[in-house]
């Protein structure tokens, strides 16, 4: 039997592209591809795009890695205005 490495991204930021979907209130979850590991408790960076600017600041409170996507639960605690 081989097993092989699992890839995994480090992220610093939430990057949505406009994939996020609203739970209730201030909570969002969001699908990506492949597994990616956030900070929990700590606030976070939200953008829309990977180079956009900030759109707000979450915090993680719930990562879900399985069949090789990453669910990530998030609370928006501060929204920046777009103009």
């Amino acid at each position: 039997m081989i097993h092989m490495g699992m890839p995994l991204e480090i992220q610093t930021m939430i990057v949505t592209n406009g994939k996020e979907k609203r739970i209730e209130h201030n909570l969002f979850t969001l699908q990506k591809e492949g597994y990616r590991l956030y900070p929990l408790d700590i606030p976070l960076e939200v953008r829309r795009t990977k180079h956009g600017e900030a759109t707000g600041q979450a915090v993680v409170k719930k990562l879900v890695l399985e069949n090789e996507t990453t669910i990530v639960t998030y609370e928006l605690i501060s929204l920046h205005s777009i103009n």
